[in-house]
């Protein structure tokens, strides 16, 4: 562990120098690709598909962009949290969901939207299915080293490894929609919950229960870290002055309120919050049913056939999941920092098992850390907690199984990033 802390350590003043000296200079040629295959992108969704298609690429983009730029994580905030007590990420995870329930309040109350589907939250039911697809995403996100958003904006960034993780939470995805009716009509479940208008309590009780919900996490991990006397974040390097905007690194507290914003605007848009994996199962899907297999029998697309037939560009969340991908990537290249990495043998197989466990579980709990941590706590959901505090308990898991594969985790000893 010492030897990979040397290492970040190394890695970050290198990045330091790279920024004061001018050897770590953009990609010039690579931010000008990705901006014409975003350029062409955004004109073939403009010629062929609703109005609301280009907008929700623009989101991508940014979505992607701040995501990267501020490496932005919801698996490390996890892990760094179980293992050492740190909760520098976690508290800027409170922030954004703090800005996410003000903007969502209103928006939700009154079917706000700017193409006229109205606005509804993602309120999913609490169940077995729930429990069982969460504590199997937290383990897979340990091992995947990514979590939904983390995969996109990794492979954005050029972590070879991360392909591996996406095609195995695609399978896992797919298999899970296959199974879904098993877990959703044939185990106990409570039904959905929402805070809001599941308990009397209103947009404004639910808003109010909500910030203090937030605050006291937030408390919870300054006793934590006190306690622990856990390491600090290490400082990315990051440009000065306006520059800051393109180049280096964003504070998570700034990532966390652009985030929130952009979920809400997502949410005004296409009806619905941002989401990343029920693509993932759509991609699978058409797949499987290109080499004949009868995806459309599945309970999972009974009533939505039409999604299987239309091209995928015409799915609002794939053009979200392109737009992460493509943003991910001109924020590093603007960092001068993209570059395939090396496979190894471990990384690969913690890949696999962990984007199967990723892909099953998300279908299996109503979303990933995006859909349902992020847009169903957003939502008012009960269901969003229960994710947050499953997938903690699957992180505790991963942590003795990360080391398996040559995956480190964090010691008191250590300072991170």
């Amino acid at each position: 562990m010492a030897t990979a802390t040397t290492k970040v350590q190394t890695e970050m003043k290198s990045n330091s120098v790279a920024e004061t000296t001018g050897l770590n200079k953009p990609q010039t040629k690579l931010i000008v690709g990705g901006l014409v295959v975003a350029g062409i992108l955004m004109v073939y969704l403009m010629m062929t598909q609703a109005a609301m298609q280009p907008v929700l690429l623009l989101l991508g983009l940014l979505l992607g962009y701040t995501l990267f730029h501020a490496r932005f994580g919801f698996t490390s905030a996890f892990r760094r949290i179980m293992s050492v007590g740190n909760g520098q990420a976690l508290r800027s995870h409170m922030l954004m969901l703090g800005v996410a329930v003000t903007l969502f309040a209103p928006i939700l109350a009154y079917g706000v939207s700017f193409f006229g589907t109205g606005a509804s939250g993602y309120v999913s039911p609490v169940g077995v299915s729930l429990i069982v697809g969460a504590f199997m995403f937290g383990i897979g996100m340990q091992l995947g080293s990514g979590c939904a958003s983390g995969t996109l904006y990794a492979i954005g960034g050029g972590r070879t490894v991360m392909f591996v993780t996406l095609i195995f939470f695609i399978v896992g995805a797919t298999i899970g929609a296959a199974h879904l009716p098993f877990w959703t009509d044939d185990l106990p479940s409570m039904g959905s919950v929402s805070l809001a208008t599941s308990t009397g309590l209103g947009y404004g009780g639910a808003w109010a229960v909500s910030i203090a919900l937030f605050g006291l996490i937030a408390w919870i991990t300054l006793v934590v870290e006190k306690k622990k006397k856990a390491p600090k974040m290490a400082p990315l390097p990051t440009a000065k002055g306006w520059k800051r905007i393109f180049r280096g690194s964003w504070p998570l507290f700034a990532a966390a309120i652009v985030l929130a914003v952009l979920n809400a605007l997502t949410l005004m848009t296409r009806g619905t919050p941002w989401g990343i994996t029920s693509a993932f199962a759509l991609w699978g899907s058409k797949a499987a049913d290109f080499i004949g297999i009868d995806v459309a029998s599945w309970g999972y697309w009974q009533g939505n056939t039409q999604a299987l037939e239309a091209s995928i560009f015409a799915d609002t969340t794939t053009v979200l999941n392109f737009g992460v991908i493509l943003g991910a990537f001109l924020a590093s290249a603007a960092g001068g920092l993209f570059k395939f990495s090396k496979l190894r043998k471990g990384n690969v197989m913690a890949s696999i098992i962990g984007g199967l466990l990723m892909g099953y579980g998300a279908r299996l709990a109503f979303g990933c850390n995006i859909g349902a941590y992020f847009g169903g706590i957003a939502s008012f959901s009960l269901h969003g907690y229960i994710w947050g505090i499953l997938a903690l308990a699957g992180t505790f898991i991963a942590l003795y199984l990360r080391p398996l594969f040559g995956l480190s985790v964090p010691k008191i000893k250590d300072t991170f990033c």
